[in-house]
């Protein structure tokens, strides 16, 4: 089958389209023909070496995809060979075929195209389980994201108001803020021009922040947080390691998790993409939630779009299609 292949470890240009064997389906696993797949932060630091697959995942970048099931394996049920559907996965998704445990499988949800489903798996699962099963995010609480302009930020910010939270979002550039507002945030700061500890002081605290800076902006999320805050990291573009001020944690009574998701055991992520389809697909049918998708190019455009999520000038998903 055709999928993308890398020429070592390194740029953009590393990769291209090449050939491997077929996948075949493992007891409790589905073979899906991929329609599309879509770029994350974690594929380009797969790309440089940094973030190899976890064991017994697929070599091929990709953590997500939409398609149609096409073979079953042993003890599967609940699927039929033909039904459209998306999927989160540990690896793989840059590929005409890939194979899925099925608790990773989920259904399109209505009124989106395969195509635009493809940009969905990731961001959901991560928002979901991060911001929601972790950090327990309520009506009426104030909700921080970085990046609200990203994939992860444009999820986060229109799950988190559709939900009842006050959001608020940083972001670049004009139109990256407006994006922010457009989808909910209550306030997009502007980190070129403003601080966003002195905002959330302001307007009493960050009951929950979901960062992906790491240690950049370690202690000043935590200055931003409420008294009971929680600070849930899921990534390290600003550095692995900060200095941690536990007398402000204490005097907030606020906790820091660090999370990640491609890792997990198969189970965990299949109780995270059951609350996907429980607690967000009804949301993005009604179109209170949809998929941010900016960029959509052929698969054979790898390259390109890698270079484009390495410059970070784009706005939500960068699509690939099969």
């Amino acid at each position: 089958m055709r999928a993308v292949v890398a020429a070592g470890t390194g740029g953009p240009e590393v990769l291209s389209v090449g050939e491997v064997a077929d996948p075949t389906p493992g007891p409790g696993e589905v073979v899906v023909d991929v329609v599309a797949t879509a770029v994350n932060r974690a594929d380009t630091l797969q790309r440089q070496g940094f973030y190899p697959p976890p064991p017994g995942a697929s070599e091929v970048i990709g953590l997500e995809c939409s398609g149609r099931v096409s073979a079953l394996g042993e003890g599967v049920e609940g699927w039929s060979v033909g039904d459209e559907v998306c999927a989160l996965l540990a690896g793989g998704g840059y590929a005409e075929r890939v194979a899925v445990p099925v608790g990773q499988v989920m259904p399109v949800p209505s009124g989106v195209s395969l195509v635009e489903a493809a940009a969905l798996p990731e961001v959901a699962a991560t928002v979901w389980s991060n911001v929601f099963m972790t950090a327990h995010l309520a009506k009426g609480e104030r909700f921080l994201v970085h990046g609200g302009a990203g994939g992860i930020g444009t999820m986060a910010i229109q799950l988190a108001a559709a939900r009842g939270a006050e959001v608020y979002a940083t972001g670049g550039s004009p139109e990256k803020l407006e994006l922010c507002r457009t989808l909910g945030a209550t306030r997009a700061i502007s980190y070129r021009d403003e601080d966003f500890v002195e905002v959330l002081e302001e307007a009493g605290g960050a009951d929950v922040v979901l960062d992906n800076m790491g240690a950049k902006y370690l202690g000043r999320n935590v200055a931003a947080l409420a008294t009971g805050g929680r600070l849930v990291i899921i990534g390290m573009q600003g550095g692995a390691k900060g200095e941690l001020d536990i007398n402000a944690l204490l005097r907030k009574r606020a906790s820091v998790t660090a999370t990640s998701l491609r890792a997990r055991p198969r189970d965990e992520k299949a109780a995270i993409c059951c609350g996907v389809v429980e607690n967000v697909w009804p949301l993005v049918s009604s179109g209170q939630v949809r998929p941010i998708v900016e960029n959509t190019m052929p698969l054979e455009d790898v390259a390109r779009a890698h270079a484009l999520m390495d410059e970070g000038g784009h706005s939500g998903k960068i699509v690939l299609t099969l």
